[in-house]
């Protein structure tokens, strides 16, 4: 007779519920022999559930057991880790409907700053040889070079209070902790960037020399504000060859952006969303879809990604659904079909879309589907099992893909409208958008701005707007929508073009900036827009909260940095200055 084993002593744990998002507590107890392994509802006074094919009520995304009535759902990974432990017998003990997930997406950060210090310990190593080998003493490294990482999330949280960007606020002061802040936020938004580029097979070995100096000057804890200044306007020219990176990357790959018109509109059958700003994931998805009947449908800052000809020769991409980032939980809940989540923007995943959201990339949330390998075979099999859109609704549209190439193949029109005086200024309104009272100003900006003025428009700010028909101006759509928000890059090239036509300063362009802030992409869109010299920007709807009054002062005085106001007072303002 074969033995039979349970565990030694009860053990407990607790957890969220990947699908219910629902907290749950779970309680291993010894069991005797011939036993089994037996679900126990602590919550429904001990109910038992066998883990027998009896009771299975569904297998589709979590196995669910139901036993007169009372639901156990995803049970396979606690039974798939007794069975591969050789248990036989077992009590499994919980107080929820649903197993904790345990193992959710903080796992992979937790490794990848592991992995960090790995690396920095092996370049440590090469460093002390190279010395070594060119008869040089190797210098005692100390400090952040030295610092070890915790080897969990509750341990790297602790460390937070060392690492965090206050630290040292009492003794350096406000302005010093909001420049660093500025600084760090910035390389976020670079770091991003240049992630983007990369994977596209785009390096710029300037901007990672930037990123590195950066953060040794905050390793430092450094106290000087001009020097903290100039490293963010170093930061700022960086992030310019970093979106000049991903420019080339997203054209080289998908080719050059050109105008479209995109159906924001369901249209009948089963659907896949797609968030984010990752264009090589939207790609992959597309691949995946190809020939199933499955649409796939961009949101927030995917909607660019009909301007290139390469995405949209997919005819299966049928459109953008939805709007902003901030309008995600909105959108995602009453969508008929699984969600892919791309890079950032990511907000925390609500019960009525859990079950089928999936991270790819640098973002993801604990409990939820992570996909590392670039296989997104379980979202087409989710759509698969979704019911999709049920009817095609009447299409309305928005235009999209007014990148650099095709804004300057019309500069002789621009110009000559310019000159004419048809064309009098040009507004650049957009950034990233969010939800804090005041953005409805972009709104009102856009619809305020005088029919012979011109709208450019970038990032998530665009969905304050271009719903709206703005109709011509001298033969030209009055909105033009640039791109991503990356895709500033493009906006100043085309700056700068006009300027060099014009004869002038990109200053002394008839051209206003109002840009919306949010995130760390702003912040190095904003610092790359401070070191080439670009004045006047209006920035809103609040500033950045590290931003002190004197600081403030310094960005007011050296580069016309200004809060937005009225928007009809703010294009008077901005009409005036060019007159």
């Amino acid at each position: 007779m074969p033995y039979q084993n349970t565990i030694a002593r009860p053990v407990e744990t607790e957890g969220v519920g990947l699908h219910t998002a629902v907290r749950g507590h779970l309680r291993l107890v010894p069991a005797p022999a011939d036993t089994g392994i037996v679900f126990r509802r602590t919550d429904l006074d001990n109910f038992e559930i066998e883990a027998d094919g009896r009771w299975l009520a569904r297998v589709s995304y979590a196995t669910s057991l139901m036993k007169k009535g009372v639901l156990l759902s995803t049970v396979e990974h606690v039974l798939a880790a007794l069975y591969a432990c050789g248990i036989d017998n077992v009590y499994i003990e919980l107080d929820a409907l649903e197993v904790p997930i345990l193992d959710g997406s903080a796992r992979p950060y937790v490794e990848m700053i592991a992995e960090a210090a790995r690396i920095r310990d092996r370049l440590s190593v090469a460093y002390d040889a190279a010395a070594t080998a060119a008869g040089r003493t190797p210098e005692t490294l100390e400090g952040p070079a030295t610092f070890q990482p915790a080897e969990s999330l509750p341990g790297l949280l602790a460390q937070a209070e060392i690492a965090s960007v206050r630290a040292g606020r009492e003794t350096a002061g406000d302005d010093v902790i909001g420049l660093r802040a500025l600084i760090l936020y910035g390389l976020k938004g670079v770091a991003a960037y240049a992630h983007h580029a990369e994977v596209l097979g785009q390096t710029r070995k300037e901007v990672a020399e930037a990123v590195a100096h950066a953060l040794d000057l905050l390793a430092s804890d450094p106290v000087d504000l001009d020097e903290l200044l100039n490293e963010s306007l170093a930061l700022g020219r960086a992030n310019f060859s970093a979106m000049e990176a991903l420019d080339a990357a997203n054209t080289g790959t998908y080719g050059t952006p050109s105008p479209a018109a995109v159906c924001t509109t369901p249209v009948e059958g089963k659907a896949i969303l797609v968030s984010g700003h990752d264009l090589r994931d939207l790609e992959a998805i597309l691949k995946a879809t190809e020939g199933t009947g499955i649409n796939v449908y961009s949101h927030g800052e995917m909607l660019p990604a009909h301007g290139y000809p390469k995405l949209r020769a997919y005819t299966h991409l049928a459109g953008n659904y939805g709007g902003a980032w901030q309008n995600q939980q909105r959108d995602f809940a009453v969508f008929p079909g699984p969600i892919a989540m791309t890079s950032n923007c990511l907000i925390e995943p609500q019960p009525l879309y859990r079950n089928r959201i999936f991270t790819a990339g640098p973002v993801g949330w604990p409990g939820i589907r992570h996909i590392t390998d670039g296989d997104f075979s379980a979202v087409v099999k989710a759509a698969s099992a979704l019911p999709g859109f049920t009817k095609t609704e009447e299409e309305k549209t928005v235009t999209v893909g007014f990148g650099r190439e095709a804004v300057l193949g019309v500069a002789d029109k621009v110009i000559e409208a310019v000159k004419s005086g048809e064309l009098k200024h040009f507004f650049l309104s957009g950034g990233c958008d969010g939800a804090a009272p005041g953005r409805n100003y972009y709104t009102e900006f856009g619809e305020a701005v005088p029919g012979d003025s011109m709208i450019l428009t970038l990032g998530c700010g665009r969905y304050r707007f271009n719903s709206h028909d703005f109709g011509t101006v001298a033969g030209l759509p009055r909105l033009l929508d640039m791109g991503q928000c990356n895709d500033a890059y493009s906006a100043l090239v085309v700056a700068q073009a006009l300027a060099g036509a014009f004869e002038c300063g990109v200053n002394d362009l008839p051209l206003s900036l109002i840009v919306s802030w949010f995130e760390q992409k702003a912040a190095a869109v904003f610092l790359t827009l401070l070191a080439l010299g670009v004045r006047n920007v209006r920035l809103g709807p609040t500033l950045p909260a590290f931003l002190t009054p004197a600081l403030l002062d310094v960005l007011v005085n050296r580069f016309g940095i200004r809060p937005i106001g009225e928007a009809e007072a703010d294009i008077q303002a901005a009409l005036a200055r060019a007159a």
